[in-house]
């Protein structure tokens, strides 16, 4: 009667595979949510999502003018223009209009105004923004805004901010917005320091 000897395991050789997979799977994940936030950001512009906006040049407002203009008129929408100031930024902030009626694929421009309460310290601000109806924010778009970039201002400094912008006529073909009066454009700046 032969006897086979068991192979003869390394103790631990389990366990290594088992640390260098945990931390692959780690690495995976750590990746994932440092990526998350870019690309949320970016399907939200894509959708409309949250009340993000889209970004547009100025031919594209000159494009949506015609297609307007070609479907008959599409009525007018009221924008409201609100704004806020995280506490830690001294600054006033406020549209220079609260609302501006406009047809649909015109577009319109307002002026935000700001301004450095501070005495003695020049500021950086940025903006966050949204849209409400959250879903007219795929329809809703910018051509120019402060929001692009960081804004500075120096002691007591005031500035004028223009926003471009025009809603697109494809909103009246959404089942859910054609017969929408009224978007809301909300921005609030934060201390860009923080």
């Amino acid at each position: 009667m032969s006897t086979q000897t068991p192979p003869i395991r390394r103790p631990g050789a389990g366990n290594t595979r088992v640390l260098l997979l945990t931390l692959g799977v780690i690495a995976g994940m750590l990746a994932l949510v440092a990526s998350a936030p870019a690309a949320y950001r970016k399907f939200c512009e894509i959708t409309g999502i949250s009340g993000t906006t889209q970004v547009a040049e100025a031919g594209d407002a000159v494009a949506a003018a015609e297609r307007a203009s070609v479907a008959g008129g599409l009525g007018e929408i009221e924008v409201l223009f609100t704004a806020s100031v995280d506490p830690s930024l001294p600054w006033k902030f406020q549209p220079k209009q609260r609302t501006v009626r406009l047809p649909i694929g015109e577009q319109g421009e307002v002026a935000y105004e700001a301004e450095n309460r501070s005495r003695t310290q020049t500021t950086l601000g940025t903006a966050t923004f949204n849209v409400t109806p959250l879903q007219a924010g795929r329809y809703f778009s910018k051509i120019q805004c402060f929001c692009f970039e960081e804004q500075q201002l120096d002691p007591g400094q005031s500035v004028d901010m223009p926003v471009l912008f025009y809603v697109d006529p494809s909103i009246r073909d959404d089942p859910d917005l054609k017969d929408l009066r009224q978007i809301t454009l909300a921005y609030t700046f934060f201390n860009a320091n923080d």
